[in-house]
């Protein structure tokens, strides 16, 4: 990181820290020095509070650095800047309830303890963790705002010098190219193959050849080295890594190796022998722990809540159409293993009785009258939430399909079968993205190795805010 970028962080973790401290005491006066709430069991002694705003002062940047909100990316974007703010605000307030309860109980004097002190109101965490997760995304917005203004100005812009004209290449172009915002430009290539058909791409310059890198680094003042190289010409890559850093240029290497690493790739040690694991899976060990919990929570809680509307359509499926309230269909989940999903009976009794397993169309004549609202508003898939009670599925993850298909499609898609590293979900990356229905195979696999292979708690949460915001409806929804 450049001494810029450290004196960003600095200024990001003081600024959070004031928040912090800020608006715990706001939470308090707003909890008890207004007649907003009511206070049925008394005012607390502001004292106890004040001393331990300095501790929440300093657990609130905590609570962002690990969920990763310190870290400058100019590829994150404001959803992910948002949702890492939040998840780490929701750190902060779990981690500060533990620690003031834990000094509460074993460290306040009993006169003390009996007077409340130290005992903060469930409500003031509320209020501070909906004061904080706003206001401390409001620096970094701005932040964003200015560098996007100055990098559309052609200031502060990372000068790219990409080695290679292959495909892999050509898409890092078209990523950059398609993402301005990002503070990106493009310089040119330097390839050996120069001549022929590689004379740059898209208006970009072929500069040289690899040998010639030295001169076209200091005449480009160059920044960033990525290095897409076929298989066959990577013993060149160490000699391009060598020029880059004798010139402190970053360097990025992004080998055709990619297209068979299809999730992300992890070094391993064998006693002393490094070994590449090319399809690492992020969703295992205390994460998988960590995932199952939140989707328990959450699928109990909507079940709860959603126990009326779930009455008033069983009750409109039986008035409407013979036969059961539910439907259970196998379908492929974690490894590959088969599980009954739950839905809502949306078609007539043994639809498919004489088809076989087929695809869902449009105007599909076996829906039922009020089959035809449930699917096209995904109501019918509401039941699922018991499946993840049970731990068959994931509230986020690569949507399950059955068997069936996909015996046909794992022998005609590639990488098809990856997607079964993790839990099925009722929702996911590519459903929020449009992908789903009557779409693409291929980009829905792409956008769910994208989601295996990047997971986090905040992608979750982004996911599901995604799903509520764009609503269930759905133009492949039939």
């Amino acid at each position: 990181m450049s001494q810029r970028g450290r004196a960003v962080v600095v200024s990001l973790a003081v600024i959070d820290g004031i928040i912090g401290v800020s608006m715990f005491i706001a939470a308090y006066l707003l909890r008890f020095e207004t007649d907003i709430i009511s206070m049925p069991k008394g005012q607390p002694a502001l004292e106890p509070y004040l001393h331990l705003a300095p501790f929440i002062g300093l657990l609130f940047p905590f609570g962002l650095w690990v969920q990763g909100a310190y870290r400058l990316h100019r590829v994150r974007s404001r959803v992910d800047d948002c949702f890492a703010v939040l998840v780490g605000s929701v750190i902060a307030v779990v981690l500060g309830i533990a620690g003031t309860l834990y000094y509460q109980a074993y460290y306040v004097p009993p006169a003390l303890k009996d007077q409340g002190a130290y005992e903060v109101s469930r409500l003031v965490w509320a209020l501070f963790l909906i004061l904080t997760a706003g206001l401390a995304y409001a620096p970094r917005a701005t932040m964003r705002a200015v560098l996007e203004r100055r990098w559309r100005n052609g200031i502060g812009l990372k000068r790219i010098l990409i080695a290679g004209t292959s495909d892999v290449a050509r898409h890092i172009v078209d990523t950059m190219l398609q993402h301005s915002e990002l503070g990106y430009r493009i310089v040119g290539f330097v390839d050996d193959r120069a001549g022929g058909d590689h004379l740059g791409y898209r208006g970009l310059p072929l500069l040289g050849t690899l040998s010639e890198v030295d001169d076209i680094f200091r005449r480009e003042h160059v920044d960033q080295l990525y290095i897409a190289l076929p298989l066959d010409e990577h013993v060149k890559m160490l000699d391009l890594i060598e020029v880059a850093n004798r010139e402190c240029i970053e360097v990025k290497v992004v080998p055709d190796l990619l297209q068979v690493i299809a999730l992300r790739a992890r070094l391993e040690d064998l006693d002393g022998v490094p070994i590449i694991n090319i399809n690492d899976v992020p969703l295992q060990g205390l994460n998988s722990a960590v995932k199952r919990v939140i989707d328990f929570a959450i699928a109990a809680v909507a079940l709860v809540v959603l126990s009326i509307p779930f009455a008033i359509i069983a009750a409109l499926i039986k008035a409407t159409s013979p036969g059961p309230v539910f439907y259970r269909q196998e379908r492929m989940g974690l490894d590959g293993r088969p599980f009954g999903v739950f839905k809502f009976r949306s078609m007539l009794e043994d639809a498919e009785r004489n088809t076989g397993p087929v695809w869902t169309r449009k105007d599909d004549p076996r829906r039922t009258p009020v089959g035809r609202v449930l699917r096209r508003f995904s109501l019918d898939e509401l039941p699922q939430l018991w499946n993840v009670v049970r731990g068959d599925m994931s509230l986020v993850g690569p949507r399950p399909e059955r068997p069936f298909f996909v015996e046909q499609f794992k022998q005609h898609v590639p990488q098809y079968m990856l997607r079964h590293k993790v839990k099925s979900g009722m929702t996911g990356w590519a459903q929020v993205n449009g992908w789903r229905g009557d779409t693409s195979i291929e980009k829905r696999i792409e956008y769910d190795l994208y989601y295996i292979e990047h997971w986090s708690v905040s992608l979750d949460f982004k996911i599901l805010w995604l799903t509520v915001v764009r609503g269930f409806f759905h133009r492949h929804a039939y």
